[in-house]
């Protein structure tokens, strides 16, 4: 860039005359403000306020932390799944640099902003021209945080790359996403990327335990287990689902009451359905899933996706059975549901024909038959295998 600056650079002799405007308040959200705690969701009010508070992610966070102090940060790029800590750490970030100025040194653009070419043009360029105060032995750059990135258009990424480009002296950039391939090569070139996975179980028991001893909640281990079992790694997912299921019960927090509270299946529900799949004939099957679904008020979506997983870690890969009989069963189920890798993203998708089929409005009950004829099939195929 021009006059030797790197993107790893921040500048130490750019003071400006004027302080840095504030956001309007119909795009920009001023980040840092006070809040009522006692009516704030969980999820903010224990929202990690440094990020020796982060969870996990620790290489990331300390690897953050340590360009921080060396005021070598350079512009962002964190992605990864939902609840993952992505928002938590740049917000953290800025509370380090800026402190009581975070409101005037933070733009923060979120997913009920606009994404348009106007945006960029517009509030953002007028953010970033514009100068600030230095607070402190060093001149501060400026934050410009933008959550849900790749929900912008492509001509926005393009006017937004020539922005960071024309503002680095005195703007950093913050770009978070879900989906790392819907950003634009030239803006992850000018980025450090950082990847942030779905959260490890034990790092979302401890979060969870130090809420619940605030809260002074009643939960039982297996009510723990269930919302930890239940988020797959999203932090927030698991807050909300905490937090709900207070709200409903106001009392002791079980199993049951999570399960309830969040409409899946129990796991015992799940071993019942799949000793009927495995074990009875078509139509018996038929029948007593139908009415179990009926009386717990269960989604067949959630049923196939809880059953597949189940069956396919307990049955298909440990019986015994002949190779070409566990092909066919694999296909078969690999039709129900099968995962999808996005390589670009590194994110688990799951799609699932069945699934698709129910979002468009097909016969549940077309349906509840397709998974029990697979197992039924396969069960046919290993006893004439036998004789």
């Amino acid at each position: 860039m021009a006059e030797g600056i790197t993107i790893m650079d921040i500048d130490d002799d750019n003071h400006g005359d004027n302080i840095s405007r504030k956001p309007s308040n119909n795009k920009g959200k001023n980040v840092g403000a006070p809040t009522d705690t006692k009516a704030t969701p969980w999820v903010e009010k224990y929202r990690p306020q440094s990020l020796a508070d982060v969870a996990a992610h620790r290489d990331i966070v300390d690897t953050i932390d340590r360009l921080t102090s060396e005021n070598k940060l350079p512009h962002l790029l964190l992605y990864g799944p939902p609840g993952t800590g992505k928002t938590s750490t740049i917000l953290a970030v800025a509370r380090k640099l800026y402190g009581t100025q975070m409101h005037n040194m933070v733009l923060e653009l979120n997913a009920s902003d606009e994404r348009g070419i106007d945006v960029v043009r517009q509030q953002i360029q007028d953010f970033a021209s514009t100068q600030s105060f230095s607070f402190g032995p060093k001149s501060s750059v400026k934050l410009v945080l933008l959550d849900e990135a790749d929900a912008m258009t492509k001509d926005a990424q393009f006017a937004l790359r020539r922005v960071i480009e024309k503002y680095t002296k005195n703007t950093r950039f913050a770009l978070i996403c879900n989906h790392v391939n819907k950003i634009i090569p030239a803006l992850q070139s000018r980025c450090t990327r950082f990847r942030f996975a779905p959260l490890d179980a034990i790092h979302v028991s401890e979060r969870l335990k130090h809420v619940i001893r605030a809260e002074g909640l009643d939960v039982t281990e297996s009510g723990l287990a269930a919302l930890v079992r239940l988020c797959n790694g999203d932090m927030r997912k698991a807050l909300n689902i905490l937090q709900s299921t207070h709200m409903a019960s106001q009392q002791q927090i079980t199993e049951e009451a999570v399960y309830l509270c969040t409409g899946n299946p129990l796991p015992k529900d799940i071993e019942q359905i799949s000793h009927w799949l495995l074990n009875e004939a078509f139509t018996v099957s038929f029948r007593r899933i139908s009415e179990l679904k009926t009386r717990k008020g269960l989604a067949l979506v959630d049923i196939a996706r809880e059953v597949t997983m189940h069956l396919v870690n307990r049955f298909v890969f440990r019986i015994k059975m002949p190779p070409d009989v566990r092909v066919q069963l694999i296909n078969d189920l690999a039709d129900i549901e099968y995962v999808f890798m996005s390589f670009s993203s590194r994110i688990w998708l799951v799609h699932s024909k069945l699934l698709y089929r129910l979002s468009f409005g097909c016969n549940d009950k077309l349906q509840l038959g397709s998974l029990i004829s697979t197992f039924t099939q396969a069960r046919a195929a290993l006893v004439a295998a036998a004789k």
